[in-house]
Order: structure tokens, then C-alpha cells, then sequence
């Protein structure tokens, strides 16, 4: 059982670094655009950056739960 939370922690540990990165390419294209003046892509590239934040966050709330488990599982 241990072995499987760990390779699962792992898993959204990994998934969590790729969308904060991609969060950040999204952040850093909508500021490119917001210096080239185009309204309609800005809206749409802050969308995908909000989507990425949220997918961040819910992966970073499983992780730490997964944590805790590894935690409980360890006493």
C-alpha cells in the first residue's frame, strides 16, 4: 500500500510542476499580447492561464491528501 501512495504522490507531484508551467507560458504569451494591443487572444490566453492555476491547485490539494495518507500509513 505504501508503494502505490508513493509512485501516486510522485504522479501529482509531477503534474503539478507541468501546470504551473504551463500556467506560466499562458501568464507570459497573454502578457505579449496584452503589449501587442489584441483583446479578443488576451482574453482567451487568461483563460487557459486561470484553467492551468485551478489544475494547480486541485493537483497540489491531492498531493498534500496523499501525504497525509503516506503519514497515517507510516504510524
Amino acid at each position: 500500500m505504501k508503494v502505490i501512495t508513493i509512485i501516486l504522490l510522485v504522479a501529482l507531484m509531477i503534474m503539478v510542476v507541468v501546470s504551473l508551467v504551463r500556467g506560466i507560458v499562458a501568464f507570459l504569451q497573454s502578457t505579449k499580447m496584452d503589449l501587442e494591443g489584441g483583446d479578443e487572444r488576451v482574453t482567451e490566453m487568461q483563460l487557459r492561464q486561470n484553467r492551468a492555476m485551478i489544475a494547480r491547485i486541485k493537483y497540489q490539494a491531492a498531493a498534500v491528501v496523499v501525504a497525509m495518507l503516506l503519514l497515517a500509513l507510516a504510524s
